[in-house]
């Protein structure tokens, strides 16, 4: 609201500035019937009386005309009886006669009475015959504009009143401060409403136009101001309202994509929280589920939905061959498999080359690694919001790890590779462990760390492993010291894992940046794959052979599951639809991870 000049000056009171209010916002009232709405209110003669009561009344207080004493004709006889024992000056003999004159004596002995007595307006009575369920209401005027009102309403069953059910933050009704939440409507610009249906009012307001006037019984419940939310989540889940059909009112509802970050308004509703995407100018906040409301339900689905792509057994049997001096272990994804190579001969190691099992194979080979933590706890977690804060990392601090996941055949080995080419200071990559004897040309630490088959499975015990595997009574596993002594070099830790594996990795310490590597179109595959080949088992010899259709389409699949089951943990998607492009972008995401703030769990700031 505008400062008022009429109320700059000390002495001004209400009545002068309620005279000077319309004329003052007649710039800032949109139509004319509002300003006359303005007019008809601050000239009623029934408010200008009420507002010079008021002021006389403030006036009154102000001047707080308290006796200094109750008995001054009393006073007055004490000090003319001592002043009759003093020497009598010019001035006793004159204080002496006013003090002894009929009209003085007259004068205090009204003072005195005048004193005594309590001149405090006194109430009337309450009448006998009063209606003691009578409710007070209160009429509140608002100017519609296109904004929505921003409130829900619902009838109450046990009563049939329509009360206002929720107040949204941020909206017109919550910065009016005028209405709240258990608020009983009893009429909509002079229609009432007891007997009509949320439905039916909401017809009414939305054919108003300009000012609507509600007729309100004010909840007797007194509301707690709340803060603005400070609280921010990153929505784990697609939400749409409008398909959502326990939400209490579709219009109210925010709609929001996996990956966005939303600001949590308001967490009085168990049910239906208010947030605001981050960011946002428009001040309202929209109706949401609340986690707990989301797990339950989507719990309830999980068993419909869920089919789980990854099986893991206590006992594995892997397959291994030899290429220009490569261990490749080959893996069941969900039918569907993957193999990594570790490279002896550049001394760099945990890549992974695009291998499928044959149909045979498939009965034998399962998971290449088993996860430190069981496969079962996935499916316990329902992915709905986590709470998360900014955060940017400090030049002292270690770099973030990052976690690369990707169906086989993706392409995504050519860019981890063209990634460590690309700066061999900056990036680094995990040596793995093993129990199998170290052989003439290689040199621990360099293809393998060579440890005893006693001490890795005391390692395992000890949850130190990463991913873990056993082919020919030989231990194969990513240690999680691999990664630590990979950043404790100042260098960028590229690690390629089971998306699986992923959560156990997203930990204070090493604040994972994951980025999933997806296939693009089918169509699109045979055409830039035409040429490129795979590592087949279905050939004896473990030849590179060309792409099949086959191929193809268990890499659409693979990525499909590993999007639905895994995609809440992916920070990043790149799409593989050009390696050049995919690189780039690839490259530009790393500067940026380096750089920029990011949102990450509170978690990792806060433990």
């Amino acid at each position: 609201m505008p400062a008022l000049s009429a109320g700059s000056g000390s002495d001004t009171g209400l009545y002068e500035l309620l005279a000077a209010l319309p004329a003052q916002l007649r710039p800032h009232v949109d139509s004319q019937e509002d300003l006359t709405f303005l007019w008809d209110v601050f000239g009623e003669k029934s408010l200008h009386s009420l507002v010079k009561i008021h002021e006389k009344l403030h006036y009154y207080e102000k001047q707080n005309p308290t006796p200094i004493l109750q008995g001054a004709a009393a006073l007055a006889g004490d000090l003319a009886e001592e002043l009759q024992n003093k020497p009598l000056s010019s001035e006793i003999r004159e204080l002496l006669k006013l003090l002894s004159k009929p009209n003085v004596k007259a004068l205090l002995s009204v003072h005195d009475t005048v004193a005594l007595k309590n001149y405090d307006p006194v109430l009337p009575p309450m009448p006998d015959d009063i209606d003691e369920e009578e409710d007070s209401v209160k009429i509140i005027r608002l100017v519609k504009n296109r904004e929505p009102l921003g409130a829900t309403i619902k009838k109450d069953e046990p009563t049939g009143a329509v009360v206002v059910a929720r107040i949204m933050r941020g909206g017109a009704a919550d910065r009016s401060g005028l209405i709240h939440v258990g608020d009983e409507l009893r009429e909509v610009n002079g229609i009432p409403v007891e007997d009509k249906s949320p439905e039916e009012i909401i017809q009414i307001l939305a054919q108003s136009q300009g000012a609507i006037t509600f007729k309100i019984i004010p909840s007797i419940k007194e509301d707690t101001p709340s803060k603005e939310g400070k609280m921010f989540i990153k929505a784990l889940f697609d939400y749409d309202p409008n398909e959502d059909k326990a939400i209490p009112c579709k219009e109210a509802g925010l709609s929001f994509k996996k990956g966005d970050i939303l600001q949590i308004m308001s967490q009085d509703d168990a049910t239906w929280w208010q947030a605001k995407h981050e960011g946002d100018a428009n001040p309202r906040a929209g109706l949401i589920p609340s986690k707990h409301f989301q797990e339950r339900r989507l719990a309830l689905r999980r068993p419909e939905i869920l089919v789980q792509p990854l099986q893991v057994s206590n006992r594995k049997s892997y397959e291994e061959t030899v290429e220009c001096g490569r261990w490749i272990f080959y893996a069941e994804y969900g039918g569907i498999s993957s193999g990594t190579y570790l490279d002896a001969v550049c001394g760099t190691a945990g890549f992974r080359r695009s291998f499928r099992l044959s149909r045979k194979d498939k009965k034998t080979n399962k998971s290449m690694y088993e996860c430190k933590k069981s496969d079962q706890y996935d499916t316990a977690d329902v992915p709905t919001y986590e709470e998360v804060t900014p955060y940017r990392r400090q030049v002292n601090e270690n770099y973030r790890l990052v976690v690369l996941v990707g169906p086989v055949g993706v392409g995504l080995n050519e860019l981890k590779r063209k990634l460590l080419i690309s700066d061999t200071q900056h990036y680094g990559v995990t040596v793995p462990h093993t129990t199998r004897p170290r052989r003439s040309q290689e040199s621990d630490g360099v293809e393998y760390v060579f440890i005893s088959k006693h001490l890795f499975e005391t390692d395992v015990q000890n949850n130190k492993f990463i991913e873990y595997g056993e082919y020919k009574n030989n231990y194969y596993g990513t240690s999680i010291d691999s990664v630590r002594s990979v950043l404790a070099k100042n260098k960028v830790c590229l690690l390629d894992v089971q998306p699986h594996t992923v959560k156990h990795l997203r930990t204070l310490e090493f604040k994972p940046y994951v980025i999933f590597i997806k296939p693009p179109s089918i169509e699109r595959l045979r055409e830039t794959r035409k040429n490129a080949k795979i590592i087949s088992s279905r050939d004896e010899q473990g030849a590179a052979k060309p792409f099949t259709e086959e191929d193809f389409q268990e890499m659409i699949k693979s990525a499909q599951i590993m999007e639905s089951q895994y995609g809440h943990l992916f920070d990043k998607t790149i799409v593989n639809d050009d390696l050049t492009m995919a690189f780039s972008e690839l490259k530009t995401t790393f500067d940026k991870l380096e750089t920029d703030t990011h949102w990450v769990p509170v978690s990792w700031l806060h433990s």
